[in-house]
């Protein structure tokens, strides 16, 4: 067993506080409460623990068993057996966030090429390395955009159709501020595709308009007229963007959105009992001074060799303290090479081929459930890309119990979040989901329906 201190450092600790021994310490604690008898099970082996421990793990349901169709914002993909060994390598493994670049080359490399991609990705100037998940980086758009304005404005609208979770992470970062109002998210906002009444809600008070491409329930919608409007008003526009979408449909930067963010699990990291995750985040040149977490540059040494550098880090908390706009001081440096790593391995055209997988097997999905007498497809007039919502002539958690009889994960349940989708199922379809797969899933539900 190891101990820190020496019997010197503990007399001159104790001397320091004016008592005799470490007993003294826990004087104040009634003497029956000190020693409390631990009901503890009888010691095993290593290898009786060991055991142990695998029977418990193996209660657990995973995607490794059952045949999932969950989404909601975390998806399972096929994770190449490469990303795992090299994001095992001690190097990487064991790296903190770098204070000291000059040491870090690795590190800042890593995290530079992460920049890069996720920048090639959204269509936009300059990515951060990183956040948290994607929930957090929605709380981080809106203080960005409060401090880009300088707090002049109070109003930041949120689509409904903004994945419920990200919006209330956003309420409780933002609960303390009595100059932020969140709004726009209300039940009597609707979930219309046009965006009308969204649009309706945007004035000269509106500092953030923030959407999610594609939204919640899996609608691809054109959100140009929005974005015209709330630039004309002021507004800056954060999209939530699910990656894997942007193999095949237009980057967000491109249709004129300032702040891009979004839950980076679908790339290359496991579902992990959910988490840890990785917190998209880039923004416009305009900016760059207000963007948190890490930005690492790329440049060269007093030799003229390649160097990589942590820049613009006077923004942070460490050195700035209260006047930073983010208290974020570190990133998801591991999950960030995880997407890294599986961004590279895919490459542009493997890349749009697993976006093209999910979108095809998705709308075939959609099609055989949608031919089951008493279920239909909500929404059946809006494009959709691997997500969409099933009405179900039985109640929902009852359905999901009887697919579970069936080793099947049948889809989100969004009537605890949606009482107007009550007895609606959200389905999402990976590439890992096979014709066969869909067929069972298909069959399945006839039979639990039709019994």
């Amino acid at each position: 067993m190891f101990t820190p201190h020496t019997p010197k450092d503990v007399e001159v600790m104790l001397n320091t506080i004016g008592i005799g021994k470490v007993e003294d310490l826990f004087a104040e604690i009634p003497e029956k409460y000190r020693f409390p008898e631990l009901k503890l099970p009888p010691s095993l082996t290593e290898m009786e623990a060991a055991g142990e421990l695998e029977s418990i793990a193996n209660a657990n349901g995973s995607t490794k068993s059952l045949l999932s169709f969950l989404g909601a914002g975390a998806y399972d993909h096929y994770v190449p057996a490469a990303v795992d060994m090299l994001l095992q390598r001690g190097e990487f493994y064991t790296a903190y966030t770098p204070y000291q670049p000059e040491i870090s080359q690795g590190t800042l490399q890593a995290i530079f090429e992460y920049q890069s991609l996720v920048c090639e990705l959204t269509g936009m100037d300059v990515a951060n390395a990183s956040h948290y998940d994607g929930a957090t980086a929605a709380a981080e758009a809106v203080i960005l955009a409060y401090h880009h304005l300088k707090g002049k404005r109070t109003k930041f609208l949120i689509s409904r159709a903004v994945n419920p979770q990200y919006r209330e992470v956003v309420r409780t970062y933002t609960q303390g501020s009595h100059d932020i109002f969140i709004q726009g998210d209300d039940p009597e906002t609707g979930l219309d595709a046009s965006m009308e009444k969204l649009i309706a809600q945007i004035d000269s008070n509106t500092a953030l308009v923030m959407v999610q491409y594609p939204d919640f329930f899996g609608r691809v919608i054109d959100y140009k007229p929005l974005i015209a409007a709330a630039h004309s008003a002021g507004a800056l526009v954060a999209v939530a963007v699910n990656p894997t979408v942007l193999g095949v449909l237009t980057p967000p930067g491109e249709i004129g959105a300032d702040i891009v963010f979004g839950e980076g699990q679908p790339l290359g990291i496991p579902l992990s009992f959910g988490g840890p995750y990785l917190g998209i985040f880039a923004v416009t040149n305009d900016l760059l001074r207000k963007i948190s977490g890490r930005l690492v540059g790329e440049t060269v040494d007093n030799a003229g060799r390649l160097a990589y550098v942590l820049t613009l880090t006077a923004r942070e908390q460490h050195i700035r303290r209260e006047k930073a706009s983010s208290n974020i001081c570190t990133n998801q440096g591991l999950m960030a090479l995880a997407s890294t790593i599986y961004l590279s391995l895919l490459g542009k055209q493997g890349f749009e081929a697993v976006s093209n997988l999910c979108y095809q097997k998705a709308h075939y999905a959609a099609s055989q459930i949608s031919s089951i007498q008493g279920y239909s497809q909500v929404f059946s007039d809006q494009p959709f890309f691997h997500e969409f919502v099933i009405r179900s002539p039985q109640p929902v958690d009852h359905l999901l119990d009887d697919l579970r009889a069936y080793d099947i994960l049948g889809g989100y349940n969004l009537g605890q979040d949606y009482p107007e989708l009550e007895g609606c199922l959200l389905i999402a379809v990976t590439e890992k989901i096979s014709k066969e797969d869909i067929d069972l899933f298909h069959d399945a539900l006839v039979e639990v329906t039709h019994d």
